[in-house]
């Protein structure tokens, strides 16, 4: 080699090492970056094109509530002091590992938005969701018995535990007459939130 080529190749590359060929480097340096971009950005892209841009941005005040200090990632001691904010101080440590461990790594606003993208994506549209509690509501009042309802949850197809029944009613409480309002509950199953 010439002396001080070496040298001068160096300076006018200086992010290739000297203790690795230069085109090994090169390589090693160059296609993993282009590839993680791809698949990142494959992954980017889907999850975003699942919402729209106002859910996007509810889950992400959703997300800075959650990531109480506010490192950009949602772990055990942020749920467990979203859990205190809440009203519910005693979470079991086992119950903070199992929800983070649903995650594939470290819960990012990407991660996150992933994670609920998997949970809506069985949810069936809010309109078929109606037609299912309107076959039980034949006078068409918006509302059927909250005691009606327990029975064919507790007895039809999936059936719903006790537990399951009262955490559901604990929810979304029936009026003082018995009566569950099953549109504002089909509302909230399918856009998360109660109408105004």
């Amino acid at each position: 080699m010439v002396p001080g080529l070496k040298e001068h190749y160096l300076k006018s590359h200086p992010k290739l090492s000297p203790d690795l060929p230069q085109h090994s480097k090169a390589r090693q340096t160059m296609a993993p970056r282009r590839a993680r971009k791809r698949v990142e950005g494959t992954a980017s892209s889907n999850v975003f094109s699942m919402f729209d841009q106002s859910q996007i941005q509810e889950f992400k005040e959703a997300f800075t509530i959650m990531d109480q200090n506010r490192d950009g990632f949602i772990d055990k001691e942020d749920l467990r002091d979203t859990f205190a904010a809440l009203g519910r101080i005693n979470v079991k440590n086992e119950e903070l590992e199992a929800m983070v461990k649903e995650a594939p790594g470290p819960i990012n606003f990407t991660v996150f938005l992933t994670m609920f993208g998997e949970k809506l994506k069985g949810t069936d549209p809010e309109e078929t969701i109606l037609h299912a509690f309107k076959v039980f509501d034949t006078e068409g009042k918006g509302f059927v018995k909250a005691d009606f309802i327990k029975e064919k949850l507790m007895t039809q197809a999936d059936r719903f535990s006790e537990e399951e029944v009262k955490q559901m009613f604990a929810a979304f409480p029936p009026d003082v007459c018995g009566n569950l309002d099953y549109r504002n509950l089909c509302y909230v199953i399918t856009h998360g939130e109660e109408k105004d």
